[in-house]
């Protein structure tokens, strides 16, 4: 639709931020009534903080129009190939799989859905399709680079596989390293999505850092979905700043998580991306940590984990645990960004 403007890329990266941030903020509302009508409502942890149980049938679910906001964006904006169909697909199909979780809770009206290991399989599967496809026919090199210290070559145990006229390759050291970098990263988010727009706010910090990333290495597509996502993000926060009128859910977190590993894939920043994400890794790192301490000891070193939870227990209010969260968040992306273009230009 906007390929006349091909010869401003710029413009057209941050059009895709606009459409994303307009077509959420237009279709969210009816979306928010429809859920009400429907009595659709989030189911509230009991173990959680007591001032949470306000938000016991906030609609959920609102991931939904983020997905088709950023469909429709990418769509219309640029000129999508193979590169963005996938991405698109690999994030639809794990925001499929956390509606389907979503979807469960509502039903079952309690606050666990798809058992664990239901969810974890779903993930590793649409995780090593997409990297396999990134191998296979984007051409994607399996090495994984920490800047100015040393570039992994993963592809040393690749196996090829006669699929009829042409080979798949399975560079397996690769295949595993991502499937750990994307099933962590859709859960880290996941975990971080427990207050008022932590996670739309901190998601839309990160994407703007891997739209720069992208723009930066001559990946306009990308860019552009990067872009979209963080402006869908934006129109989001309109509806989940505190007090919230809708919850993303499992269909927006974890499909956030995903796009951010994906997109990781795409750019060559496997390693990079961990930094600039640094925020949802301290928030799963938190939890894993909570758990080994406990199963060992008895005993706890956070109040109540996730991260966000602690500091909520120890009697920061929750817009102050969000907005700080935000700060952190933004220097982490800007500490990866910092990284990323520094290597960029000695390699240059």
């Amino acid at each position: 639709m906007f390929a006349a403007f091909n010869a401003y890329p710029t413009f057209l990266v941050f059009l895709g931020a606009v459409f994303g941030m307009v077509l959420t903020m237009m279709l969210m509302p009816a979306f928010i009534r429809f859920l009400r009508r429907g009595h659709i409502g989030q189911q509230v942890r009991d173990d959680g903080p007591q001032t949470h149980l306000v938000k016991q049938g906030t609609p959920t679910m609102g991931g939904v129009i983020m997905l088709i906001a950023v469909a429709i964006t990418i769509l219309l904006v640029g000129l999508p190939d193979l590169e963005t169909y996938l991405l698109l697909i690999a994030v639809v199909l794990t925001g499929v799989l956390g509606l389907i979780d979503d979807v469960s809770k509502v039903a079952h009206e309690r606050s666990l859905g798809l058992t664990p290991k239901a969810k974890l399989v779903g993930q590793f599967a649409i995780a090593g399709i997409f990297t396999l496809c990134a191998v296979n026919l984007l051409d994607v090199e399996p090495t994984v680079e920490i800047p100015f210290i040393y570039t992994f070559d993963l592809g040393v145990l690749t196996t090829t596989v006669p699929i009829g006229d042409g080979l798949l390759r399975i560079p397996w050291l690769y295949l595993i390293f991502c499937l750990v970098l994307l099933v962590g990263l859709c859960n880290a988010v996941n975990l971080t999505d427990g207050l008022d727009g932590l996670a739309a706010g901190t998601v839309m910090i990160v994407m703007v850092v891997m739209a720069a990333i992208a723009f930066r290495g001559n990946l306009l597509e990308p860019a552009i979905f990067a872009a979209a996502l963080a402006g869908t993000c934006v129109g989001f926060l309109w509806f989940n700043s505190h007090p919230a009128d809708i919850f993303m859910g499992d269909t927006g977190s974890l499909a956030l998580g995903m796009a951010l590993g994906c997109l990781a894939v795409v750019t060559k920043t496997e390693f990079v991306v961990i930094i600039i994400g640094g925020l949802f890794v301290c928030e799963a790192l938190s939890v894993i940590i909570q758990v080994w301490h406990f199963k060992r000891t008895g005993k706890r070193i956070f109040l109540m984990a996730p991260l966000h939870h602690h500091f909520e227990k120890k009697g920061w209010s929750e817009t102050k645990v969000v907005v700080r969260f935000w700060i952190i968040s933004g220097s982490f992306a800007v500490c990866g960004f910092v990284l990323y273009f520094a290597q960029s230009l000695v390699g240059a």
